[in-house]
């Protein structure tokens, strides 16, 4: 976990299981099965695969499965010290740094969507239509992958291809040969939060002018919009939080290292996993149209099982047990 950090050999030293790594794998492995249904349930009517705001939702659900699953492996590498080859970490990274940017930028673009909705009614369907989402969702990852790709050259351009050959424990810390290089990932991790930050409160700023004017059901609609955004800016706080972890870490592990794994963990849980179990919240649950959809998916699904697992029962009989 410290800085180009190796072990001869590709040796990996044991550890016994603890509460703490079987708490994660439960937590991760709840987060994936509730996010892989909602997806599923995304795909069962077009009116929800054709409409940008549930395109956006669709991509941060995507975003957030991939992220848990290459983090949970990495927290798994770095508990058991199993070390890999450099150019395998560097795949790790490539495919944790960009979801880690993902995310927070389609939380960007989905508050924006919510402006354009509440904010300018009359031009939403001419702007947030399917082929924008789908361009929108080329660019979030385009302009997440940019961090990465500064890290990437300037790493390259310092490094030999012997080094990729090397056997290292995998972390970012493993790319960031000089302190420069960290100096640099974190003023574009400033950036990034800045332009975000400016952007959702832009969105919440005209959203409540919007909701103080409005009046009846469109004051009702534009609240329910103003809490969207609100939920949205404390998660995209946690997520943005979380690229700053890595600085707050390193500086810990220059104090103590029983510290600096207490601080992992608490970031981990706190800044990586919290956030993404918001998303079903903000957008699955609060759906009256995606619940009910998920409802019937959940039901389908039942049904599906009591048939396979309870042969003889016939399909009254089924759709009883699955209620």
């Amino acid at each position: 976990m410290t800085n180009n950090g190796s072990l001869d050999g590709g040796k990996s030293f044991s550890r016994p299981i603890n509460d703490r790594v079987i708490f994660v794998q439960v937590l991760v492995a709840v987060l994936l099965s509730i996010n892989f249904v909602l997806i599923a349930t995304f795909f069962m009517k077009e009116t929800f695969y054709t409409n940008m705001r549930y395109i956006l939702f669709a991509n941060a659900l995507f975003s957030d499965c991939i992220n848990l699953i290459i983090t949970d492996l990495l927290l798994i590498f770095i508990y058991f010290s199993v070390p890999l080859q450099t150019w395998s970490c560097l795949i790790f990274f490539i495919v944790s740094s960009l979801y880690n940017y993902v995310t927070p930028l389609t939380l960007t673009a989905m508050s924006l969507e919510r402006y354009a909705a509440i904010c300018m009614p009359l031009h939403h369907g001419e702007l947030c239509t399917m082929s924008r989402a789908l361009q929108g969702i080329l660019t979030i990852h385009s302009i997440g992958f940019i961090p990465c790709l500064v890290t990437l050259i300037v790493f390259f351009s310092s490094t030999t291809f012997i080094f990729l050959k090397q056997y290292r424990i995998c972390s970012v810390e493993v790319f960031m040969l000089y302190r420069w290089q960290d100096h640099l990932r974190s003023a574009i991790s400033q950036f990034y939060f800045l332009i975000m930050c400016i952007i959702i409160a832009f969105s919440y700023v005209k959203i409540m002018k919007v909701a103080k004017a409005a009046s009846g059901e469109n004051k009702e609609s534009t609240q329910k919009g103003l809490r969207t955004v609100i939920l949205h800016a404390f998660q995209l706080l946690l997520c943005l939080i979380q690229l700053w972890t890595p600085f707050i870490e390193a500086a810990v592990l220059q104090i103590e290292l029983n510290l600096y794994l207490n601080v992992r963990y608490f970031n981990y849980i706190c800044f990586n996993l919290a956030p993404r179990s918001l998303s079903p919240l903000i957008y699955g649950l609060r759906d009256e149209a995606f619940v009910l959809a998920l409802k019937r998916f959940v039901l389908c699904f039942c049904k599906t099982v009591c048939k396979t697992c309870l042969p003889e029962v016939d399909k009254e009989d089924s759709a009883l047990l699955c209620h």
